[in-house]
């Protein structure tokens, strides 16, 4: 949706983003901005605050039976880095 049809259909444009659809705002052929739902948002901002230390048990959650999962995960010891191997090596 363009920056023009996005100010002139506005409500439209929220309510399909509340049914869980993004849409996507462009500027010149090119998206800029997207509506979300305000859950998404907060799902995305939790899962960044986690960072990428967390592990699976930061992205696990939202349905029954899931702390289970995350009480799982949270006490199992990450492994180290495995070693890269460049193409030289194969």
């Amino acid at each position: 949706m363009t920056l023009v049809e996005a100010k002139a259909n506005f409500s439209e444009a929220v309510r399909t983003a509340e049914r869980g659809e993004p849409v996507f705002i462009t500027r010149h052929g090119k998206p800029v901005v997207a509506l979300v739902d305000a859950a998404e948002v907060l799902r995305l901002q939790a899962l960044q605050a986690a960072g990428p230390k967390a592990g699976l048990a930061s992205i696990a959650g939202g349905w029954e039976g899931s702390e289970e999962l995350v009480e799982i995960l949270s006490r199992r010891q990450r492994t180290s880095r495995r070693r890269s191997v460049s193409f030289d090596e194969l």
